[in-house]
Formats: structure tokens, sequence, C-alpha cells
């Protein structure tokens, strides 16, 4: 009976450097965190957050200049500058894996195909050899 071959879906595999990158993101609990800051600190919610807080302090809470105010946004910059970093970080570590693993997998290729083209010219010169052989035999 005929199965045809499905090809798997693009959209649900993955590369094999990007598994093993998210299985250790998911294992370690400072990095699921800073995940999810970085995700937090990356959205819409937080700037629309931000602006209302922003506003309500300014407006109810303390008097200009704000300095409270200041020295809080000067802290949370600081922390979420951190955390750009760890996120740079971590994807400088993830493409060198991925070029590393690339490259394995290009030089492999690289050989089996070396291989392939000596083997198919091995066949290609034995061919002719007997066709010319063949020929001088008076076929």
């Amino acid at each position: 009976m005929y199965t045809p071959h499905i090809p798997p879906d693009p959209a649900t595999e993955h590369h094999p450097v990007v598994l093993a990158h998210e299985a250790r993101r998911a294992s370690d609990l400072q990095v699921r965190i800073a995940d999810g800051i970085t995700r937090f600190a990356g959205s819409m919610l937080f700037v629309y957050l931000h602006a209302v807080i922003f506003t309500v302090w300014m407006l109810w809470v303390e008097r200009s200049p704000w300095p409270t105010l200041t020295l809080v946004v000067s802290l949370e910059a600081i922390f979420l500058s951190t955390f750009v970093m760890i996120g740079q970080n971590r994807q400088a570590a993830f493409q060198q894996a991925k070029a590393d693993h690339d490259f394995v997998e290009q030089e492999l290729e690289l050989k089996t195909n070396t291989e392939l083209t000596r083997a198919i010219h091995a066949m290609t010169t034995e061919l002719h050899r007997r066709l010319v052989d063949q020929q001088s035999d008076g076929g």
C-alpha cells in the first residue's frame, strides 16, 4: 500500500538550536523571570500603565519638580537597561550556537556532496571507458 510522504508543517518545526535554547530557558527560573519582565516591559500595556501612573503622580502625589518620581524612574531605567543587556547577551549566545550548528551541518553536507560528485565522476569515467572499449572491439 502506497503511503504518500507528507512534509512536516514548517510552522511547527524548529531548528535544533532553537529547541535546545527554549529548553534551557524553560528550565531556569531566573531566565523565565527575566523573560517575563522584558516581555512586559516591551509591551504597550507597560507604556499605558506608565503614562497613567506618571500622570497621577504628577497631578496628585507630588509637586513639581517631582524628586521622588525622578528617583523611581531613574532606578527603573537602570533595571530595565540591565534586562535589555541580559536579553542581548542571550540573543548573542543563541546566534553563536545556531551559527556553530549550521557550520557543522554545512560542512557535513559539503563532504557528502563532494563524495557524491567523486562517485558520479568515477561512474561516468568507467561508463565512458566501457563505451570506448565496446566501440573499439567492433561494437
